[in-house]
């Protein structure tokens, strides 16, 4: 199924450049309310059929003939077939539909707004864009699509999502995927993605110690480094230019503070709880527990020693991105396979809030206002949103794919399982489960043991209940091009090479040399406008969701 975060980039992938904020701050806004230089195309659907809240307009919507949709994704890597695999072809019949799928990257985006031909519908993916904050002058909104062409919208459509998307105008232009609310995280369908994880036959020589305190901790590593002299005592993912599983995801896991005691932005790299445990990490980095390599792995060579099982132990964030390497290593290594054990312990007693996908979600919609037809349009919308459209997307049709279980849970048929098993290649080819993820949603991965390989599952049940939203962190960073937002890049870029060289440092002097060097670069480098700014941010998203 069809991995979201792997081998993408986040980062690198969808900010968008400069050009992006001139060529849509050039659209402008033509007219009053946030209507834009592009003419909207509200058509008649008077001869196909009368909108009724109780029933999806695709199931009612009388035209004959297909209608022809172009639809924009700004990433190359996006799979454009249409209506050949089971999924789409479903979606090509239910809708009377062809979709013309274009791709690009920023600079393809960008000859849109300068111009070019506008697509019927556009996914991109940085909420924080001009493109996306901009939306009123390209698009059309979803409150009055689903009121003029389909009512149903609003029935499978998350409110509080709706909300976050909102814009100054009171309306909301683009709809995500994998957008987890309140609801979702008190639903217990949401699995945790973070682990400490041990190989089972180390920690069973050693007696299953505990790790919990820094000292617990660099003494088992200690023995680890005696006993198992071929292995890495301890590991993390990749770091590259940013942190890898150390900083948010062991903050997480720790339970470092969100917010300071005000409902303010605190700064939790300075946290004292977090920083003992980096303490302790440069202590068992002295100790030689913690290789040189780690600091300089690429995500190919951290996934090849997961591969391998070349780590002891590792903080692992992602692990349904890494299931696949942990099942491999499982299966050819049964008794030796990783298992979460509690590791790592506050030292002030807080108890862990491992992150998940949040509200702000990843791909973002939109119908632009050229949409030749945008009655069908947000029928699509509605149809992937809804329970019948997610189990498509996600286990495809009922009796050919997959079967409904007593328990209520579904299992992909056994030729389908197989298939998904052994030919990767050709599964994605004819069946694409999993991976036409527009508006896809993680609670649909609870209906089925299919959903997530067996080597993590032991790692989601630890995480049960120690799962906490962000949601008053998400998007809380300085607007793109403003001098706080350059500041805060080389603050990161910073906090980066400081992290490491903490880790790394030859003495306790070293480390705290390296530590006052940064808070210095943080006070030349406009840190208190950068905290105002996501303080009065933070405030915002409390009062999008209702939060106190």
């Amino acid at each position: 199924m069809f991995n979201r975060k792997k081998g993408l980039g986040k980062k690198g992938l969808i900010v968008l450049a400069a050009a992006t904020a001139i060529a849509v701050t050039g659209a402008g806004c033509s007219s009053s309310g946030g209507s834009g230089s592009k003419k909207e195309n509200w058509i008649s659907i008077e001869d196909r059929y009368t909108p009724d809240p109780n029933t999806p307009a695709w199931k009612l919507d009388k035209k004959e003939e297909p209608t022809e949709l172009t639809w924009y994704v700004n990433a190359d890597w996006w799979n454009t077939d249409f209506g050949n695999d089971v999924v789409t072809k479903k979606i090509k019949e239910d809708l009377n539909i062809n979709i013309k799928f274009i791709t690009g990257d920023d600079t393809k985006l960008n000859t849109f707004f300068a111009g070019g031909d506008m697509p019927d519908l556009i996914t991109t993916f940085d909420s924080n864009s001009p493109v996306v904050q901009k939306a009123a002058t390209w698009a059309l909104p979803l409150n009055d699509l689903a009121e003029k062409y389909d009512p149903y919208f609003n029935k499978v459509a998350a409110q509080d999502t709706m909300n976050w998307f909102k814009l100054k105008d009171g309306k909301t232009y683009g709809y995500p995927d994998y957008s987890n609310t309140q609801a979702d995280y008190d639903s217990g369908n949401i699995p945790a993605k973070t682990a400490f994880i041990i190989r089972k036959d180390v920690y069973e020589a050693l007696g299953k110690p505990a790790m919990g305190t820094p000292e617990q901790f660099q003494s088992a590593l200690k023995e680890i480094k005696e006993r198992f002299p071929v292995l890495i005592p301890f590991g993390f993912n990749a770091i590259g230019e940013g942190t890898g599983s150390l900083g948010d995801t062991l903050q997480d896991f720790i339970g470092v503070p969100l917010e300071d005691e005000n409902g303010g932005f605190y700064n939790r790299n300075l946290d004292e709880d977090y920083l003992t445990w980096v303490k302790t990490l440069n202590a068992a980095y002295r100790d030689g527990s913690i290789s040189d390599d780690s600091f300089a792995d690429d995500g190919t060579a951290f996934e090849e020693k997961v591969k391998a099982g070349k780590y002891a132990t590792m903080l692992l964030d992602g692990t349904p991105q890494q299931g696949g390497n942990l099942q491999m290593f499982k299966t050819a290594n049964p008794g030796k396979e990783y298992i979460a054990i509690d590791g790592p312990q506050s030292t002030v007693g807080n108890k862990p809030t491992l992150n998940q996908s949040g509200i702000t979600g990843w791909m973002i919609s939109f119908v632009t206002k050229s949409a030749k037809d945008p009655a069908k349009a947000i029928q699509i919308f509605t149809y992937l949103l809804s329970e019948e459209g997610q189990m498509l997307m996600n286990y495809g049709i009922e009796g050919e794919t997959y079967q409904k279980n007593a328990d209520g849970t579904v299992s992909l048929v056994p030729a389908v399982k197989e298939l998904q098993l052994t030919n990767a290649d050709k599964f994605k080819k004819e069946y694409r489960l999993g991976e036409f993820i527009f508006f896809g949603h993680d609670r649909h991965k609870a209906l089925s043991a299919d959903a997530f390989p067996e080597a993590i599952k032991q790692m989601q049940e630890w995480g049960k209940g120690k799962l906490k939203p962000h949601f008053v962190l998400e998007n809380i960073n300085p607007d793109q091009g403003t001098p706080e937002a350059r500041a805060l890049s080389a603050i990161n870029t910073k906090w980066n090479t400081t992290l490491v060289s903490m880790i790394r440092a030859k003495d306790d002097a070293a480390f705290e040399s390296v530590l006052n060097e940064y808070k210095s670069f943080l006070d030349a480098n406009s840190w208190d406008q950068i905290t105002e700014i996501r303080t009065e941010k933070m405030k915002a998203n409390r009062e999008k969701l209702g939060l106190k």
